[in-house]
């Protein structure tokens, strides 16, 4: 293989060929992928951005004391069940996530509560209300045609709201569409092996996501790729940096973001050939608005305006450390690193399969490992076996 032509930095024709067999597979983003309706995804930063951002001014949130809230059901009507609020104008009606949330909240079952008529359901949840330890809870409401409860949540919850996430993605990415050099990504092509990143941004394609609860955004510079070292025919083997993160103000999830290097991404959006992983979350506790201005937003403009070289050098480290010269030291390797006789084999043929020649240098059996980690049908094996591989590559560096 050889790499497209490249002129100002942009592949002529049909994009770059790259290495996807080598390094760690991420299906994070393929899940997500796979599980967005059309209406949860969007085409660009600024359209994601309007819709939470709009979704917040309509909202209000409030701290209000358990016991003086009350549920409200009617016979009549088994199906419905609102909320009434201390100071509300009128009932608010919990959504199925903030009414999972309540129940939680009061120590009841609520997927037992969602088969009960709702007077049942009224007569459980009040009782939980009025005698559960909790003094305050802390609302989310939301005026949409009528009054929603979003989320209810402890008193000390911190709320970090999903277009907060969005502008400070957009600060680094502009509209994420290739108006800087961080964009959604491209399409690789299996047939070829060559990675395209000039793809235009569809509902098929974007990687762009928020629902009611959460937000979901991945992008890459995939326009200005690292070249470091060779694949087994001698052309150069090229990385893209990439980087995903969530939230949820509603309290679905943590906020996190995880920054990399990658080979390419396919087109139900598996990320191939993944190095150099690493992620940093935030709670949403009593202080994790302050955490996120000082610790989450500051890392991902870090990580944008960053060199390569570190990657790089360790990269070229693990490549340069010869580790093994015979069939006895690359069994030593792995088994002392806690690899069975039968992975330490199948590591090993794997190698011999896709380089050529045997693994030498720690940068071989990282590529072994992971490639080995990728036959794994449980995923959580599979995450096991990409760790320790990550854990050797980062001594050798």
């Amino acid at each position: 293989m050889t790499a497209i032509g490249i002129t100002n930095g942009r592949p002529e024709s049909g994009g770059y060929e790259v290495g996807v067999s080598r390094d760690g597979h991420d299906g994070r983003v393929s899940s997500e992928w796979f599980s967005r309706s059309d209406d949860e995804k969007f085409l660009s930063l600024s359209e994601l951005y309007a819709s939470v951002k709009g979704r917040a001014e309509q909202s209000r949130t409030r701290t209000v004391e358990r016991a003086a809230i009350r549920v409200e059901a009617h016979r009549d009507d088994p199906e419905k069940l609102a909320l009434i609020l201390p100071d509300a104008e009128a009932p608010v009606a919990p959504t199925h996530w903030s009414f999972g949330q309540l129940a939680s909240l009061v120590g009841a079952p609520a997927a037992y509560l969602r088969q009960l008529p709702a007077p049942l359901a009224g007569i459980n949840l009040q009782y939980g209300l009025t005698n559960h330890r909790a003094e305050q809870v802390k609302t989310l409401e939301v005026a949409n045609g009528r009054t929603e409860l979003r989320a209810v949540t402890g008193p000390d919850y911190g709320r970090i709201y999903d277009h907060e996430l969005v502008a400070a993605v957009q600060r680094i990415a502009g509209d994420g569409v290739g108006d800087t050099r961080w964009k959604v990504p491209g399409v690789l092509d299996w047939s070829t092996g060559a990675y395209n990143p000039m793809v235009d941004v569809t509902k098929d394609t974007t990687t762009l996501y928020a629902s009611d609860r959460e937000v979901f955004l991945f992008l890459v510079d995939d326009m200005n790729p690292i070249e470091e070292g060779t694949l087994p025919d001698g052309s150069p083997d090229l990385f893209f940096r990439g980087f995903y993160c969530w939230n949820s103000e509603v309290g679905a999830k943590t906020l996190g973001i995880a920054s990399f290097y990658l080979r390419a991404v396919c087109q139900n959006r598996n990320l191939w050939g993944v190095e150099d992983f690493q992620e940093i979350s935030i709670r949403h506790s009593k202080y994790a608005a302050n955490r996120f201005a000082h610790e989450a937003a500051p890392a991902l403009a870090n990580f944008a305006d960053s060199s390569p070289r570190p990657f790089i050098e360790g990269i070229h480290a693990s490549r340069e450390r010869i580790v093994a010269r015979g069939d006895e030291d690359r069994t030593d390797f792995l088994r002392k690193r806690g690899f069975s006789k039968a992975e330490t084999a199948k590591i090993v043929e794997t190698v011999l399969a896709e380089e050529g020649r045997p693994p030498e240098s720690v940068f071989d059996f990282v590529q072994g490992i992971a490639a080995v980690a990728r036959s794994k049908p449980q995923q959580d094996s599979r995450l096991a076996m990409e760790t320790r591989a990550k854990a050797i590559l980062e001594r050798a560096a």
